[in-house]
């Protein structure tokens, strides 16, 4: 048996004032520290789990979360793998509105299809905030605007080339990254369909546990 864990970072500065944010290099919250305190304590918790690499994002909220937790449990020496693939979905032109005026300015019905739909994309944006950490990235990998299945594209095959591989060989891994990161995993850890994982959430700093066999199939699934 082998155990992934993943980990939604804490309450970042925009989901305190219910704004969009997808790239925007937002901080923690001192609730969001907090709580990453506390998903730290809890993974002391959990019985057999030795990890042995993290993976998380670009992205100073996934990375500080990380930190923390790692740092709770004396862990700080672990391999840390950072990569713009494990970033949050791009929201292109929703980045930076609040979440309640969106939805007085395209109706309901539309800003919940953006959110939480597999295939619905936000407006684009003009990429101007793209800055040197995706230097070495693709130009035509940058995206203006996301919709899950888009990010899945790139999250999916990070996966599968850095996660996998080492959970194949016995080794514990943790990511800590977004929301729709870490839907997108679970949507595909667990073969739920494009209509169903609109009810999929994920709270921030919430750990939860897969337990796989040796082909990486689900044992059981926990959360903490």
């Amino acid at each position: 048996m082998v155990n992934l864990l993943l980990v939604r970072h804490g309450q970042s500065t925009a989901n305190a004032s219910n704004t969009y944010t997808g790239w925007t290099d937002v901080d923690l919250t001192p609730k969001g520290i907090e709580q990453a305190k506390k998903a730290g304590y809890k993974l002391g918790q959990i019985a057999d789990v030795r990890l042995k690499k993290v993976h998380t994002s670009v992205l100073k909220r996934a990375i500080k979360t990380a930190n923390i937790i790692l740092e709770e449990q004396h862990l700080l020496y672990l391999p840390m793998l950072k990569s713009w693939r494990l970033n949050e979905r791009h929201y292109g032109g929703l980045g930076g509105l609040n979440k309640d005026e969106t939805r007085r300015l395209y109706g309901v019905e539309t800003v919940q299809k953006w959110r939480r739909s597999f295939e619905a994309i936000p407006p684009k944006s003009d990429n101007k905030h793209f800055d040197y950490r995706y230097n070495l990235v693709p130009k035509q990998s940058l995206p203006a605007s996301e919709s899950l299945k888009m990010a899945s594209e790139r999250i999916i095959p990070y996966y599968e080339e850095q996660v996998a591989q080492e959970l194949l060989a016995g080794n514990d891994q943790l990511i800590v990254a977004h929301g729709s990161t870490i839907r997108a995993l679970i949507k595909y850890l667990e073969a739920i369909s494009d209509q169903n994982i609109d009810g999929v959430e994920v709270k921030n700093s919430e750990i939860i546990q897969y337990q796989l066999d040796n082909q990486l199939a689900i044992l059981q699934k926990n959360r903490y």
